[in-house]
């Protein structure tokens, strides 16, 4: 690789030890490894020292600020970010060490297409694929927004899209898988609360059901069988969910005046 384009892999993680191995293999090639881990009580740390270059703890302060933290520690500006339960495919790797041999690189950024694992089966379309994410970036023209959830890169330049697929794991089980969607519709209820925003009947009662109309019809989640059938709802139900916890919030607000 050109010295100007050394690549820095960046990964947060807390009790990731199930999936974290396969991640940072994934990215063993890279220049620099960094995981920041927000308090793990499992082997996470000792399979993150083995094969990172760096291991750190931070307290946990949100996806968004908990990734800009960790791309801020980069020695180098060129970051790909991945998360502990995904890795990269050899295609996609292959486009990474190909963009990074280049002399110039000709964008700020690079989307990716995530593929998702569900129920023990890779899905094809929906919400499931192709879910396009920048997970590549100059740190000197953007980073992650400091976002409790849902979390992005934003760029300040022109992006470029990779070839080849970055695999992800949604969750070792239906069970787990709901615990995370639980946990993320709360974070999502909250961001929504502190910018202001109110949930209205339309929410509750449309949004879900336009959520399964667009997914499962329209982009062909249907084709999916069973576990695309099983995802799409539980999307639909984290959309009911996340609107009804909104107005929770705004409820209980209401009672402390």
């Amino acid at each position: 690789m050109k010295p100007n384009n050394l690549l820095t892999a960046t990964i947060i993680t807390r009790n990731a030890a199930t999936t974290l191995e396969r991640c940072l293999q994934s990215v063993v090639w890279v220049d620099e490894i960094i995981v920041i881990d927000s308090g793990s009580n499992d082997n996470t740390l000792e399979i993150a020292k083995k094969l990172a270059h760096k291991v750190k703890y931070h307290e946990w302060a949100g996806f968004g600020a908990q990734k800009r933290y960790a791309a801020n520690l980069a020695t180098n500006n060129w970051i790909l970010s991945i998360d502990a339960d995904e890795w990269l495919s050899p295609e996609l790797t292959s486009s990474i060490q190909k963009l990074m041999q280049q002399q110039s690189i000709p964008n700020a950024g690079y989307l990716m297409n995530c593929r998702n694992q569900f129920m023990d089966q890779w899905l094809l379309h929906g919400e499931g694929y192709p879910d396009s994410h920048l997970r590549l970036f100059d740190r000197r023209y953007g980073n992650w927004q400091e976002r409790s959830v849902h979390e992005q890169v934003e760029i300040n330049g022109t992006i470029g899209h990779l070839k080849g697929d970055l695999l992800h794991q949604s969750a070792q089980s239906l069970s787990q898988y709901l615990i995370k969607q639980n946990n993320y519709t709360q974070l999502q209820a909250e961001l929504l609360y502190a910018q202001g925003k109110k949930a209205t009947i339309i929410d509750l009662l449309l949004r879900p059901v336009w959520r399964f109309i667009r997914i499962y019809f329209l982009r062909l989640g249907i084709l999916d069988g069973i576990p695309g059938l099983v995802h799409v709802m539980i999307g639909c139900f984290n959309t009911f969910s996340k609107y009804a916890k909104l107005r929770e919030l705004q409820t209980m607000d209401k009672s402390q005046i």
